[in-house]
């Protein structure tokens, strides 16, 4: 009789990690910045993010944590403010703090050769943590370039 209670158990916990729903990536743009405060090494951003959530299910999401390097180097940190909820396929805003180092970073992509390439690299990655459903949070990692002028 255990044995049977043992492989029912071991049955349905395979179930049940085969119907945990596989959700896409979000995807996070950046619709505004506005200094908070600034000193000569930091400067501390209220971050406006838009999220369009691709996925047939409500996103309910307590927090977002993210690391943005520039040009291969650590430029910025953050998280979200409040958690919020994104409607499946739908869109929604929300705030982010963000910490930086401009001048330093500034310093390092002026200091480039001259005949280094005008596009920088950029590469944003963290992870979306959700307050509900067997996922409990989604890593994403976004890459790209911005034109140095």
């Amino acid at each position: 009789m255990r044995a049977i209670a043992t492989a029912a158990a071991v049955a349905l916990l395979g179930c049940g990690c085969a119907l945990a729903p596989r959700l896409t990536t979000p995807t996070l743009t950046i619709v505004g910045v506005q200094l908070e405060s600034s000193d000569l090494l930091t400067q501390h951003l209220k971050v406006r993010v838009h999220v369009q959530n691709p996925n047939p299910r409500t996103l309910p999401v307590k927090g977002i944590e993210y690391t943005l390097e520039v040009d291969g180097q650590p430029f910025a940190t953050g998280d979200s403010a409040a958690s919020f909820v994104v409607p499946a396929l739908g869109e929604a805003e929300f705030d982010m703090n963000m910490t930086t180092n401009v001048a330093g970073t500034l310093v390092r992509l002026l200091a480039r050769a001259p005949d280094a390439p005008a596009n920088v690299p950029y590469r944003l990655s963290g992870k979306i943590s959700l307050s509900q459903g067997w996922l409990q949070s989604i890593p994403f990692e976004q890459h790209g370039t911005f034109r140095l002028q």
